[in-house]
């Protein structure tokens, strides 16, 4: 898996390689990061890569021409490379679509991708119209630039790839997985036993697999009703809790249903 980062600031990407479970994947090879700056293909002195809106307004708007060239630069390594050259390029945008686990899985199945990091009040239209396959976006809420949103789109998608984690069960048992129906994770516990007075909950230390695996499944479900009822929903849209999670949730007047 290869990503492509076009941004204005290269040097942010080196925390996904050099730190942490991303920094260990790619030194066992699993995937692999270029970064383009605009600004090196840029003709004139000052190393323009942006200019004022038509039709005024505050900031300023990324020009076209260097994001393309910069996207056809990528798209020429990966090609020599080997790599997927008709890969997606995914500006990162507050207007795109919300980024999903799923779609975490989806990219991680795949040869990787050609991420954009916008920066300024926004980035010249007809580079999308001529290179853009997809906008995604961390969120309703406002960056600076794409870049904190290109490295939470690594993270995600490289610590599903195989071989990622220390333990293969760790990544299907996060929260949002299709292993826990889409559900928040439960709490987890560690030694010592009893800290500060507080002790780990007792079905954790019986050694029964499905009394654990039950008081797992209860704690997701409260934790999901009570923080984030949308996931329930769609959840029982969906089919995906059994008869003993919704007695769960009835019982405890989580998440009722509507009728």
């Amino acid at each position: 898996m290869r990503f492509d980062i076009v941004t204005l600031f290269p040097e942010i990407f080196d925390a996904v390689t050099r730190h942490g479970v991303t920094a260990r994947a790619c030194q066992r090879g699993l995937w692999q990061m270029h970064a383009w700056n605009p600004r090196e293909v840029t003709t004139d002195a000052h190393r323009t890569v942006d200019d004022r809106p038509y039709g005024g307004g505050p900031g300023m708007v990324m020009l076209a021409d260097p994001l393309i060239k910069s996207v056809q630069r990528a798209r020429a390594a990966r090609a020599e490379a080997g790599a997927l050259q008709a890969a997606p390029v995914i500006l990162l945008s507050p207007t795109g679509r919300r980024f999903e686990q799923s779609m975490a899985r989806d990219l991680a199945s795949s040869e990787g991708a050609i991420l954009i990091c916008g920066r300024y009040e926004g980035v010249d239209q007809r580079f999308i119209d001529a290179c853009v396959t997809d906008e995604w976006s961390l969120g309703d809420f406002v960056l600076s630039g794409g870049e904190i949103g290109a490295l939470a789109i690594v993270d995600a998608t490289v610590r599903l790839l195989p071989g990622a984690l220390n333990h293969g069960q760790s990544a299907v048992q996060d929260s949002f997985d299709a292993a826990l129906s889409g559900m928040l994770d439960c709490p987890h516990y560690t030694r010592p036993e009893v800290y500060e007075g507080q002790a780990v909950p007792a079905p954790l230390l019986s050694g029964h697999h499905a009394q654990i695996a039950r008081w797992r499944r209860e704690q997701s479900l409260r934790i999901t009703a009570q923080r984030r009822p949308d996931l329930i929903a769609a959840a029982r849209a969906a089919g995906t809790l059994s008869a003993q999670d919704e007695r769960f949730l009835a019982e405890r007047g989580l998440a009722p249903t509507e009728d």
